[in-house]
């Protein structure tokens, strides 16, 4: 009996629902966790292909991020850390949904069409966040990577980003780092406390900052980088998952959309106190405070994208390089933002489409790009040369002690960077900002927009979730909910919305 034989007859302790059909999205597989079984076990036998593909190493993450603790999902990682390569997207979506009897064949399919050498070694690494599923669903991972003969490293308990920091790792031999926790926590903790060295005003009030942990694998992880950062940054904790439920009433993606603290946050922090939720598997964050007046305000990613860009900016100019650095935005971004980094900053904007792929990816083309999405999910990547540069000017004994002390914090600030996304009715075009279909709903859109003073208003399938997301602008707070509320309705009804009718935000 061949391999891909004996993957098919394992197969079978993993049934797949019949029916069932799923899509690998921007952030990969998520639903219910007892629907997924199959899934993780088949990815575990793509994982192993890709990993043979590239000669590399092939990461496998299994978390549903902020979705419910009922739900569970699966992310693949590509050999740099990056998400995977969008063909490789439609294998996996190819290879969930194929029936038992034509397993083989679905398998034989795309070892053909990419020529996989099926005796090349293979390497995955597996991950996993607390959810209680997730312990059984990465079981599923690694008897599929066993069954094609790969070799596994399972990591258990794991953040997302930490997850990718590992793969990178080890497919750059160590260059970018040892693939451990501790080497983790090692390199983050060293380039941070190398950073605060040099802030001004470094009080002990600055330094304290308030976590939410969302009741999930964040919390666990905090606590073990809380003694590599010598107090350098003093963390209280909460919704540490002692006797929360993950993502209930808590996290980022809870702050974000209901625009005020998590369950727990007032009970440690007086007005104008630092807060931070991050999601369930801890790859985003938002930061946010209550002022004197006891009114909640909100660091979201457009923010969080502006204050990084324009340390950046001033720290390119006093070490005097002269490297394009670019903020990455999609048509969700808030206007303000862009008109604030265009006209006074001086920093590019570059328009996307929805979703970390493709923000990641137009990211890319610049010395140093920027982004994060309004829910707070993103980064900051520095190619190889604005590295280099920056590398280089750190070694020059002839510069100023002023550049060198810019390019210094930079090095820090690239070290500390972790540099590594049916609701399918309506199509878009113009990076989402125009509804293609269903016929007549951008029509709609338009005409609710002109009722009100300098609004904008946008759709989209979400990449992640079952559901459409509305994306709503105006002059004022009141007008933006009454447009986001009347845009839903004109997408509920031209699309076929199903369940409830969407209710007014207040």
């Amino acid at each position: 009996m061949d391999q891909l034989e004996k993957a098919s007859q394992k197969s079978m302790l993993h049934p797949k629902p019949k029916g069932l059909m799923l899509q690998y999205g921007t952030a990969g597989f998520r639903t219910t966790a007892k629907h997924l079984d199959h899934v993780m076990f088949r990815m575990g036998l793509l994982a192993t292909l890709r990993s043979r593909k590239t000669k590399s190493t092939i990461g496998v993450m299994v978390t549903a991020s902020h979705n419910p603790e009922e739900d569970n999902g699966l992310k693949l990682i590509d050999p740099m850390g990056e998400m995977v390569t969008p063909s490789w997207e439609g294998y996996a979506t190819q290879l969930a949904n194929a029936e038992q009897e034509v397993l083989c064949s679905a398998l034989k399919d795309i070892i053909e069409k990419e020529t996989i050498n099926m005796s090349e070694t293979a390497s995955v690494f597996v991950g996993r966040d607390t959810r209680p599923s997730s312990q059984r669903l990465s079981q599923a991972v690694l008897d599929g990577v066993s069954c094609l003969g790969g070799q596994i490293q399972d990591y258990g308990l794991v953040t997302t980003p930490q997850l990718h920091y590992m793969v990178r790792c080890r497919n750059t031999h160590g260059c970018y780092g040892t693939d451990t926790l501790q080497g983790y926590y090692q390199k983050l903790s060293q380039a941070f406390i190398e950073l605060t060295k040099n802030a001004r005003n470094h009080t002990d009030d600055q330094k304290r900052l308030l976590v939410d942990g969302a009741n999930g694998i964040g919390a666990l992880k905090v606590r073990e980088l809380e003694a590599c950062l010598q107090s350098e940054l003093q963390m209280v904790l909460f919704n540490d998952g002692s006797n929360g439920k993950l993502n209930y009433l808590c996290g980022a993606d809870y702050v974000k959309v209901q625009q005020k603290p998590p369950q727990g946050q007032l009970e440690y922090s007086p007005w104008c106190e630092r807060c931070c939720s991050f999601d369930g598997d801890a790859d985003r964050i938002v930061y946010y405070y209550n002022d004197s007046d006891g009114s909640f305000h909100l660091l979201d990613g457009d923010k969080i994208a502006t204050l990084i860009s324009t340390y950046l900016k001033e720290l390119l100019t006093q070490a005097g390089l002269n490297l394009q650095i670019a903020v990455v935005q999609t048509a969700y971004a808030n206007g303000s933002s862009t008109q604030y980094l265009e006209d006074i900053m001086k920093v590019t904007v570059s328009c996307t489409k929805t979703g970390v792929k493709h923000l990641h990816h137009a990211a890319q083309k610049f010395d140093i790009g920027v982004y994060f999405e309004a829910n707070g999910h993103g980064t900051a990547l520095f190619s190889e040369k604005a590295e280099k540069e920056i590398q280089q000017l750190v070694k020059d004994p002839n510069v100023s002690d002023e550049k060198k002390h810019a390019a210094k914090l930079l090095e820090n600030t690239i070290n500390l960077i972790n540099q590594v996304a049916d609701r399918r009715m309506i199509d878009t075009a113009d990076a989402e900002r125009r509804a293609v279909t269903p016929a007549g709903l951008q029509d709609s859109i338009d005409a609710l927009v002109k009722k009100y003073t300098k609004a904008r208003a946008f759709v989209r399938p979400s990449g992640t979730e079952d559901l459409v997301r509305v994306y709503a602008e105006a002059e004022t707070q009141e007008s933006a909910d009454v447009l986001a509320h009347e845009v839903s309705l004109a997408v509920y009804h031209m699309a076929g919305g199903v369940g409830e009718k969407p209710k007014p935000l207040k």
